[in-house]
Order: structure tokens, then C-alpha cells, then sequence
């Protein structure tokens, strides 16, 4: 029987290797400067911060020492989205008295503190992650800014769950922090209830589709703009409607560098999920 840690590892996996993904590395497409190795190894030096988190140790410290571990392997952030993600669910799925459900993980989130906060700002010294540039009041609490915003974060007493509802506007990963979760739990039935026959990995492919049809993929927003990141969701609706073949809308999005990879990362969430609940893989 697999722990805990050992789930999130294969979810983080089973994710990247699923496909057709459209605009996302997967098992048959690479990008210019990131590849599917680099994934591999990142869900692999990730597994540290997992057990931690698990375990029961403090999320934020956790979560910096799972991206300290993704980020050794030469194609920079492969999985920070997803391990964000992943965190609280890992530890409500980890404590005697908490379950994996969306109020397990909604009382992680409302447990976590400025320690927390601080350790989360800290991961960001080990890779470059995209983000959108902060509002004027919050410049100081610029994530990119790393140790140097701790001061601030300690001065305003603010853990890591009011960082996430201070995001949850502009970022899909915060938004899931504060609405309990929702597409995450949602994808996860999805891939649950999918055809037996197909692969774990593929179902969850297919579940990345369905995500990204119903809703703006925020990262494609801070690459590109929202205009962009409409059309690529209309386009999704295509594909899951039939009209463009998704092999195609892969390569596509490839090409013109249209990458959801919020997207990925609550499929990420949601492969956990599902393989904590029974999925057999």
C-alpha cells in the first residue's frame, strides 16, 4: 500500500505524463527549454517536502523543501503550481484528525501562519516562477522579492492563507486555497468515473480538457493576456465538443506558446486526490 507521499509523488507522475495535454509538456511533447525528464526529476526531488507534509510538519516549511527538491534538475520550475496545490490536501490526507476531504483541507489552510507565509515566500529563491506583478499597496509583499519580503509579511501578521485570499483574484492555484478546493475535488471525480479502459495518466488528460473548456487558465493570462487565455479556453470547448481534434489543439498550442499550466496543476491536485480514494492505477 502506498503512503501518503507516495500518492502525490505518482499524481505529480501521472500528470505529466498524460496526453494529448494541449500547450503542457506530456509524455509526447516537449518544450524548447523544458522537457519531460525535467518533470520526472522534479516530481522526484519534490518527495522530501511531501513526506514532511505528511508527516505533519509545518506547511510552508514543507512546501519551500518540496520546490527546493523539484528545482534540481536543469529545466527551473516544473511543479511549484502543483505541489502548492497539493500541500494541504497532503496534509489533511496525513492527519489522524483531519480527512481528505474540502473541509480537511480548508482547516489546513485556515491553520497555517506567518511562518508559514514566510517559508512560502523563501521557495521562491529557488526557481523562477511567472507572476503577475502585485498591486502598489502589496509591492512590498512582492512574492519575487523572497527573504527580503519576510520583514513585511512579519510587520502585517500575515500567514499563508491570507497571501492566497490576497492572490485568489488573479491566481487560480490561491483561488483554490480559498474556495475549498472545488475544481480540484471536481476533476478528481471526473478522472474517477472515467473509462476503466483508458490510462489513469489519459484520463487525466481528459479531465485537463474539461477544466480548462469551463474556465480561464490565470497563468496563460500573466504569459500572455486575457484575450489570449479567452480564446484558448473557447478553443478547448471545441475540442472537448468535437470539433478540433485535441492531438491537433496540442500542437497548436505548443507552437504559439499558449501553456495552462494552472490547469495542469489542480490535475496534479486531483490525481492525488482520486489515487488516496482508491484509484488503481
Amino acid at each position: 500500500m502506498r503512503t501518503v507521499a507516495q500518492n502525490a509523488e505518482l499524481a505529480l507522475l501521472l500528470e505529466v505524463a498524460g496526453t494529448p495535454k494541449p500547450g503542457n509538456v506530456d509524455r509526447h511533447r516537449d518544450h524548447d527549454d523544458l522537457r519531460f525528464e525535467h518533470f520526472l526529476a522534479g516530481a522526484v526531488g519534490a518527495r522530501g517536502g511531501l513526506d514532511a507534509a505528511a508527516a505533519g510538519e509545518p506547511l510552508g516549511e514543507s512546501f519551500r523543501r518540496a520546490v527546493e527538491g523539484m528545482s534540481e534538475q536543469r529545466g527551473g520550475n516544473t511543479q511549484f503550481g502543483a505541489l502548492l496545490l497539493q500541500m494541504p490536501l497532503v496534509a489533511a490526507a496525513g492527519a489522524d484528525d483531519r480527512d481528505l476531504s474540502p473541509g480537511g483541507a480548508a482547516a489546513v489552510v485556515e491553520s497555517t501562519t506567518v511562518a508559514d507565509a514566510a517559508n512560502f515566500y523563501r521557495a521562491f529563491e529557488a526557481v523562477d516562477v511567472a507572476v503577475d506583478d502585485p498591486p502598489e499597496e502589496m509591492a512590498a509583499l512582492d512574492v519575487r522579492r523572497g527573504s527580503d519580503a519576510v520583514p513585511a509579511l512579519e510587520d502585517r501578521g500575515l500567514t499563508l492563507a491570507d497571501i492566497m485570499a490576497r492572490s485568489a483574484d488573479r491566481d487560480g492555484v490561491a483561488r483554490e486555497w480559498v474556495e475549498g478546493f472545488e475544481r480540484t475535488f471536481g476533476a478528481a471525480e471526473s478522472i474517477e468515473s472515467g473509462d476503466p479502459e483508458r490510462p489513469v495518466a489519459d484520463r487525466a488528460a481528459d479531465a485537463f480538457l474539461e477544466l480548462l473548456a469551463a474556465e480561464v487558465d490565470t497563468f496563460v493570462v500573466t504569459q500572455h493576456d486575457r484575450a489570449a487565455a479567452e480564446r484558448a479556453t473557447e478553443r478547448a470547448r471545441a475540442a472537448l465538443d468535437g470539433d478540433i481534434d485535441p492531438e491537433d489543439l496540442a500542437e497548436e498550442f505548443v507552437a504559439e506558446g499558449i501553456n495552462p499550466g494552472t490547469t495542469a496543476d489542480t490535475v496534479a491536485a486531483a490525481l492525488f486526490v482520486a489515487l488516496e480514494r482508491g484509484l488503481e492505477v
